[in-house]
């Protein structure tokens, strides 16, 4: 049993959840109440809406804390210790780029909720997009949103997806900071927030170390948050640059890596 460990954190797709959004939640149960007993904490780490990783958790949601939105809305179990803030002129700013590129699908994502303007994206993008965002509303218009905006997160076309994050580099420098986990999937955050900067805020609040806390990720949306904690996992499933960021590799999230190496180190 490890009590030098005192934080957990682990990437959601591709990482935890095995491709079918399911997981071993027999043993990763087991493993909860071990890691409880030592004092060590498990955090979501994510790209994905809170409201969403939480429900991957019906019976335990509670014990976990989250570090939702690549870093922009940060829980203590269910409190809320941090929500990042986009002003209205980045938001103007973003809507003026995305009507550049009419093939960008946008959303924008709130504290309240996620949004989609009409006319810009369909029903069936609605519809998917519903699956990642399960607080999803239909706007006119995004200047006209009152929340409290945490990031957008533009779908882009797959065989686009670098070409598109250094367009957003570009054009927003010093604004939002793009992040990728691939396949059309780009998230525009604010400079100097990601899931390591989430982590931080936890690590000071319980008075704990970097070097206490191990990672598990395979986006590259992962690597800071990797390097950040005193043992990084890349997932077998990982690419080459996360691989080449992390200090040692795991089973793939399919052959529920995350839960078979907590189970040994703990």
């Amino acid at each position: 049993m490890n009590s030098d460990i005192k934080l957990v954190a682990v990437d959601i797709d591709g990482t935890f959840m095995r491709d079918d959004y399911t997981y071993d939640e027999a043993a990763f149960k087991k493993v909860l109440s071990v890691m409880a007993k030592v004092g060590c904490q498990f955090v979501v780490a994510s790209g994905n809406q809170y409201y969403q990783l939480i429900s991957h958790f019906p019976s335990f949601a509670d014990q976990l804390s989250y570090v939702a939105e690549n870093g922009a809305l940060v829980t203590d179990h269910s409190e809320i210790i941090f929500k990042a803030s986009i002003s209205n002129d980045i938001v103007n700013k973003v809507s003026e780029i995305c009507a550049d590129y009419p093939e960008i699908k946008n959303v924008m994502c709130g504290v309240k909720s996620a949004y989609c303007e009409r006319g810009t994206v369909d029903d069936d993008f609605f519809a998917l997009t519903n699956h990642y965002y399960p607080k999803l509303q239909w706007v006119d218009d995004f200047k006209d949103v009152d929340d409290q905006i945490l990031k957008f997160a533009p779908t882009v076309p797959e065989e686009k997806t670098q070409a598109y994050y250094e367009m957003f580099k570009k054009r927003l420098a010093g604004l939002l900071v793009p992040t990728t986990s691939g396949h059309g999937s780009i998230d525009l955050i604010i400079p100097g927030c990601h899931k390591a900067t989430g982590l931080k805020r936890l690590v000071e609040r319980w008075q704990i170390t970097p070097g206490q806390c191990v990672a598990f990720g395979d986006g590259q949306n992962d690597i800071e948050m990797l390097q950040y904690c005193g043992t990084g996992y890349a997932m077998a499933n990982a690419t080459d640059e996360v691989k080449a960021a992390a200090d040692q590799i795991c089973l793939s999230n399919n052959d529920d890596g995350v839960v078979r190496k907590l189970e040994e180190l703990f």
